[in-house]
């Protein structure tokens, strides 16, 4: 009976595994193969994250990163890029003994929606050397309640550190839609605000630095789980919400500060298309933020409104803008498309009366490419023309005079 070989490391039969490569010396499976495959993945990723922390990008190459993703909204830009640098540099000077203490500055930015909050948040997060997840407010409630506790907010980090506790510890957590937890009223005794300042309440301690019991697979559905301990202390927590309605109360605020013979003149001098400019801590406060919260966001940043021009850039100027990803999944198709002049203009027009900002962009574009789309594949066509008057139809067809009347409806 003939010897079988069998693997120099796990000690499989050459008849139980698939495939058997052979050296001089020995043999090896290709289950053992695989398994060191991950391993030396594994130990290549972590030396070159612990290695390129060396090589700080300053806030100009971060934000000139910013810039090929996303039009305007520089005030922003530049505090998401001081932050995340400082964020950096008090990672790799954290253990020097000095008798100055370097605190993490946690940000939050306020702008109206389709102003690019989250796209800041996403973009920001492909250049990133360190663990970088976003979650949304809207679904934290307070303990013993339907929805998520505040601690799967680090569980999401931890996910995306692959399970390893002191990367995540080093991470950044994008938290949108914070406006949703403000406090529903002035009289928290009245109903019980599970999904308000509770919410915010249980916030105060992973903003502030605290030893957080965070269960690995998120959620309440698995309390058997062990929990893992995080330290929130290095954690970089950055905000960002729309804050709807908040203009008034900003409003307010400076009209009543503006008294004396030089009222009118300096009530002209506002620009009152763009309130949120003028933005400040109190304004958080009284649209329900609790003074704790604000206290541990002392960045405060917001976002322009986008106006014709920038609406315009955003079609077709950022690296991933909407026209070059339909013109490229037209080019797989082997199809040239182009856009007809004053199609674009078009939509950035409808975008405008509906009130959508850019987010609208996407959802104008796919209505009119939606029947291209469904019968261009199946033909022969070479190159293909949108033009004005096929665009206004499509739209037209849509009816999307509802989701004019439903905007104007806020």
């Amino acid at each position: 009976m003939a010897k079988l070989n069998k693997c120099s490391f796990c000690g499989r039969s050459e008849k139980d595994t698939g495939l058997l490569i052979y050296s001089l010396d020995g043999y090896i499976c290709e289950e053992c193969v695989e398994q060191a495959s991950r391993i030396v993945k594994e130990t290549r990723a972590k030396k070159s994250q612990n290695k390129k922390l060396t090589n700080l990008p300053k806030p100009q190459e971060i934000k000139a990163y910013l810039d090929k993703y996303v039009i305007g909204q520089d005030a922003a830009k530049v505090a998401l890029s001081v932050a995340v640098y400082n964020h950096y540099k008090r990672l790799n000077h954290q253990d020097e003994t000095d008798d100055v203490e370097l605190e993490k500055s946690n940000i939050i930015m306020v702008g109206s929606t389709g102003t690019g909050k989250t796209l800041l948040a996403k973009t920001i997060a492909k250049m990133l050397l360190v663990p970088f997840a976003i979650v949304d407010a809207t679904v934290l409630t307070e303990a013993g309640y339907v929805g998520e506790d505040v601690e799967s907010l680090l569980a999401r980090l931890l996910q995306a550190a692959d399970g390893d506790v002191k990367q995540a510890e080093k991470g950044i957590v994008f938290i949108d839609e914070i406006d949703k937890i403000a406090r529903k009223g002035d009289n928290p005794s009245i109903t019980r605000d599970v999904s308000g300042e509770g919410v915010q309440q249980g916030l105060l301690k992973l903003l502030e630095g605290s030893i957080v019991n965070v269960p690995p697979q998120g959620g309440r559905k698995h309390p058997e789980q062990q929990f893992v301990q995080v330290d929130t202390r290095n954690i970089l927590f950055i905000c960002g919400g729309a804050f709807d309605g908040i203009e008034k109360r900003i409003a307010q605020r400076l009209n009543t500060h503006v008294v004396g013979f030089d009222a009118a003149r300096n009530v002209a001098k506002l620009d009152k298309s763009n309130m949120m400019q003028y933005i400040a801590p109190m304004d958080l406060k009284s649209f329900g933020l609790i003074p704790e919260i604000i206290g541990r966001l002392p960045i405060l940043t917001h976002l322009e409104p986008l106006d014709r021009k920038a609406l315009r850039s955003i079609l077709t100027e950022p690296k991933n803008s909407i026209i070059k990803q339909y013109k490229k999944m037209f080019e797989i198709d082997g199809v040239k498309l182009t856009f007809e002049d004053g199609v674009l203009d078009y939509v950035v027009d409808k975008a405008i009366e509906f009130k959508l900002g850019a987010r609208g962009l996407r959802s104008l574009i796919e209505v009119i490419m939606m029947k291209p789309m469904f019968e261009v594949p199946s033909t022969d066509t070479k190159e293909y023309v949108v033009t004005l008057d096929f665009a206004r139809q499509q739209v037209e067809n849509a009816n999307m005079a509802v989701l004019k009347e439903s905007t104007e409806d806020k």
